[in-house]
């Protein structure tokens, strides 16, 4: 199966697609088994790959990496693609959800602190009555060792999951999906972030104005200050400058291939 058009964006090759693209993207995916993942990208992401070779290799290794926030969105539409929209991971999760009942699609949900992806379970069998979900699991916050990977693997072929949503912190999800996805027996594996939080109702959503104009790092930054504020303080504005060079000509950033995340 292929992939959409991406444009470049320092570095990073962002896909040029619109959520109902990508989700029907997913939901064909189950029939060809070992695509392996895809990864939701940020303003914060793909300035932070600038400085971590690893996550930029993730995201050249990613079958689609998706435009998650309205930069990327107006960024994607200045390139050309004008039928590109925000594939925000809390909302491809319930497109997916929503579409994936009538093909019977079975999901597995893993990330969140402890109970939150339980949480979002019952919160999302709940709003789409049908919906098979078929395990959880929440990793500790350090590295799994060797046997807690051993018992993921097992888990995942014993359910056989069509899609394996990972819901940890970036850069974590980017690189655990890069090491250890081709190991889980999964039809896909897609990172979204904080979407287990939002959508199990744990932590408050932007409002969708916000959403749409570009302003959720504010509602975000004002929720969560002590976590973000290095986020959104220090790196978005290195997003900006970086960018601004990369328009105009100040500073080229080829679509390199970097040293693929080990296993």
């Amino acid at each position: 199966m292929g992939s959409p058009p991406r444009f470049n964006l320092l570095g990073t090759g962002v896909s040029a697609l619109s959520l109902a693209e990508a989700c029907d993207l997913v939901l064909t995916a189950r029939d060809q088994r070992g695509l392996g993942y895809v990864c939701c990208a940020t303003a914060y992401n793909v300035n932070l790959a600038r400085t971590l070779p690893a996550l930029r290799a993730a995201y050249h290794r990613a079958w689609l990496t998706t435009p998650d926030g309205m930069p990327l969105v107006w960024l994607g539409r200045w390139h050309g693609h004008r039928s590109i929209t925000r594939v925000y991971g809390p909302d491809l999760l319930a497109a997916v959800c929503d579409a994936g009942r009538a093909r019977g699609l079975r999901h597995f949900f893993y990330g969140g602190d402890e109970g939150v992806a339980a949480q979002l379970q019952e919160k999302l069998c709940a709003r789409y009555p049908g919906l098979q979900v078929v395990g959880t699991c929440t990793p500790p916050f350090r590295d799994p060792t060797a046997d807690e990977l051993a018992a993921l693997r097992a888990q995942a072929a014993a359910t056989r999951p069509d899609v394996i949503w990972v819901g940890l912190s970036s850069p974590k999800q980017e690189l655990f999906m890069a090491a250890h996805g081709s190991t889980l027996d999964a039809g896909l594996l897609i990172g979204v972030g904080a979407a287990f939080d939002f959508l199990s109702g744990r932590v408050p959503q932007a409002p969708r104005w916000m959403q749409r104009a570009g302003l959720e790092w504010l509602h975000r930054l004002a929720t969560e200050p002590r976590r973000l504020w290095r986020r959104y303080l220090v790196h978005n504005p290195l997003f900006v400058l970086r960018t601004l060079a990369q328009l105009t000509g100040l500073r080229k950033y080829p679509l390199e291939i970097a040293e693929t995340p080990k296993s």
